[in-house]
């Protein structure tokens, strides 16, 4: 039995392996990836001086108001993360914590993790044309879209690609803006059919839409609450499910029928 005088002394000599295993566990990488408010682009704008959207075999309207794709920023797929860095952002709002696997491909170089994205990137322009030229009856064969969005990854562009197309193509023939002339945001991706899918990170997104300027956000319905958690003061939710569901909002929007526009 270890007498009263020796007790303290044997407790701490006990306490030096914990606190080491904690000290190793605070330095040691985790498996998360942390991400905050990225970028977002004008589609109907110009990235690096050329247009995003190009149209040829169709007349093009010029367009007023901004239609803003969203990102996030995360820590780089070989960057390590450490319990201090997840604790910080755990408390945050303008940060998230997910977890690597579901930012990057596991077993995946940084160079073949950036060629998936921009594979991502390709496919989604390629249906959100499809997608935008059958909404509005047009012959994919007659009527080319070229895009163009340097530096940016992945299919969540999808559905904003789409509406810029239908913008400058004057989808219902009125010559009216889908933006209202005001800067509308968003994010979804999008099948040919035109359907819209959910994407995460949505609140971040809002809060890159918001800081840039933007009063509406279309979202994939199925985010709804995710978009709600940090939503920035001043910043009306749209939920969406397809194309046609976006552009008829906007319309109404646009023609100050604010009734016909669902919310999350």
């Amino acid at each position: 039995m270890l007498s009263s005088l020796s007790r303290p002394k044997a407790l701490a000599l006990c306490a030096l392996p914990v606190a080491a295993l904690f000290a190793v566990v605070g330095l040691a990488p985790l498996p998360y990836a942390i991400a905050q408010p990225g970028s977002t682009a004008d589609v109907l704008g110009k990235d690096k001086g050329q247009e995003v959207i190009t149209i040829t075999g169709a007349p093009v309207r010029d367009t007023e108001g901004q239609l803003r794709m969203t990102t996030i920023v995360a820590t780089g797929p070989s960057t390590d993360v450490d319990l201090a860095d997840v604790a910080d952002a755990w408390f945050r709002t303008d940060r998230a914590v997910l977890p690597h696997d579901s930012v990057y491909p596991s077993g995946k170089s940084d160079a073949e993790i950036e060629k998936h994205n921009l594979g991502q990137m390709k496919e989604s322009q390629d249906a959100a044309t499809l997608a935008a030229l059958d909404h509005l009856d047009l012959d994919p064969e007659k009527v080319k879209v070229s895009l163009h969005l340097a530096d940016i990854g992945g299919p969540s562009a999808g559905l904003l690609f789409s509406l810029g197309i239908v913008d400058k193509l004057d989808g219902d023939g009125d010559g009216g803006d889908l933006t209202g002339g005001g800067i509308v945001a968003g994010t979804g991706t999008i099948e040919a059919d035109g359907t819209v899918g959910a994407v995460g990170g949505v609140s971040l997104k809002t809060q890159a839409a918001s800081r840039d300027g933007a009063t509406v956000f279309l979202v994939p319905k199925a985010e709804c609450s995710d978009a709600q958690a940090e939503l920035p003061k001043g910043m009306r939710l749209v939920p969406v499910t397809a194309l046609s569901d976006a552009v008829a909002s906007l319309r109404a929007l646009e023609q100050g029928q604010e009734s016909k526009v669902p919310s999350c």
